[in-house]
């Protein structure tokens, strides 16, 4: 099942099946999603797609494809390495990815697949990681790499957390439809150019061994959101540079989810 959250004609937050080729109804779905939901007769209109939920924390890795860490010139990590994305930074599809006067002019883009987990998860093992998924979405971890590398001195979470810097959608994907997440292709389009194009399958640490690893000792609840990491193209190592700019448009597009558009504009 494809879920998203969107406003409806009469202003209220619902949850829909998300149908791309029929943009302005959605099937209603009522429930819980994370304990049982029911598919209904009922069609809203929809006036705004939202991100597909309002997690309760982002959790997010670095470096977790061999490329990425060949185009930093970083050594690939021994265990997955974490950082915090704020729950500020979450927008929806469509929604502008705001250039922050805090420091606007190296803001980059990263295509990632995210994992939503759908039940409470603690110290689980990677054989049953998979039974506390909900579901996928597509993710662009949006990063000011002059406040990620220089100004906070590689402390990530300051530069990855700006408003707007969190773009999830078009929809979540339940994982009975996903046969293997490690298994999906990945792109980053920017205003129409290729500029990330691979597969989850080269993921250092699968989807399994990383909801596990995240999973010691802290725990992950329903609703969390996990971004696995970018795979090489990022604008950052370019040369040279390719930094996002007002007036620019760019898509994650992720097998089997769907595509994930945001205009860029300038915080006036």
């Amino acid at each position: 099942m494809k879920l998203m959250r969107f406003v409806s004609g009469e202003n209220r937050v619902q949850m829909g099946l998300y149908e791309p080729d029929n943009p302005g109804l959605a099937r209603v779905v009522e429930g819980d999603i994370f304990r049982k939901i029911r598919l209904t007769r009922k069609n809203a209109e929809v006036k705004k797609i939202l991100a597909p939920l309002d997690p309760p924390n982002v959790l997010a890795l670095g470096l977790n494809y061999r490329s990425h860490a060949d185009e930093f010139n970083a050594s690939y990590p021994d265990t997955p390495i974490l950082f915090l994305k704020g729950t500020n930074s979450v927008i929806g599809p469509g929604e502008p990815i705001v250039l922050p006067k805090a420091g606007p002019d190296e803001v980059d883009y990263e295509a990632e697949l995210a994992v939503v987990i759908g039940k409470t998860a603690r110290n689980v093992s990677k054989e049953k990681a998979i039974d506390y998924v909900f579901g996928y979405t597509c993710a662009n971890d949006v990063s000011a790499r002059d406040w990620q590398v220089r100004k906070q001195r590689n402390q990530w979470a300051r530069g990855k957390s700006f408003d707007t810097f969190c773009p999830l959608g078009p929809c979540m994907v339940t994982k009975d439809e996903i046969t293997d997440p490690n298994r999906l292709r990945i792109k980053a389009i920017l205003n129409g150019k290729s500029m990330q194009d691979s597969e989850t399958s080269y993921m250092i640490f699968d989807v399994a061994s990383v909801i596990s690893d995240l999973s010691r000792s802290m725990t992950l609840l329903p609703g969390t959101v996990i971004m696995t990491g970018t795979p090489d193209g990022v604008g950052f190592t370019r040369k040279p540079p390719v930094f996002l700019r007002e007036g620019d448009v760019i898509s994650i597009i992720i097998e089997g989810i769907g595509e994930l558009t945001n205009p860029v504009v300038r915080e006036p």
